[in-house]
């Protein structure tokens, strides 16, 4: 008598597509919430990183992520080389810049 009662509880949670369709749009749901507030602001902060990367030249002033100011005074593929005092220069990964300031920003570097 129990297994019988199981059997016809399990065939009737199975034969009913009423409860399959909520949940396709549930989960359609929520990748689409996911696209739009996490996967594509970050693909468009990528490519708007990846597009300064490639406009970096020497003379360009630029922030670095720990906060540092200072003038490009080399720089190839991976390194550049920032000047940020007279006669002081550090060697740092492309990478860690954050963002280009726009000419004369940093009047006399001292």
């Amino acid at each position: 008598m129990i297994s019988t009662a199981f059997a016809e509880a399990g065939s009737a949670a199975a034969g009913q597509p009423d409860a399959l369709i909520p949940n396709i749009l549930l989960i359609g749901g929520m990748l689409i919430f996911f696209y739009f507030l996490l996967w594509r602001p970050q693909s468009k902060q990528r490519k708007a990183h990846a597009e300064l990367m490639q406009g970096l030249g020497k003379g360009d002033e630029v922030i670095m992520s720990g906060g540092i100011l200072g003038k490009i005074h080399q720089i190839d593929e991976v390194y550049a080389v920032l000047e940020i005092a007279n006669n002081v220069n550090i060697k740092i990964q492309k990478s860690n810049i954050v963002s280009a300031l726009p000419k004369g920003t940093l009047k006399e570097i001292q």
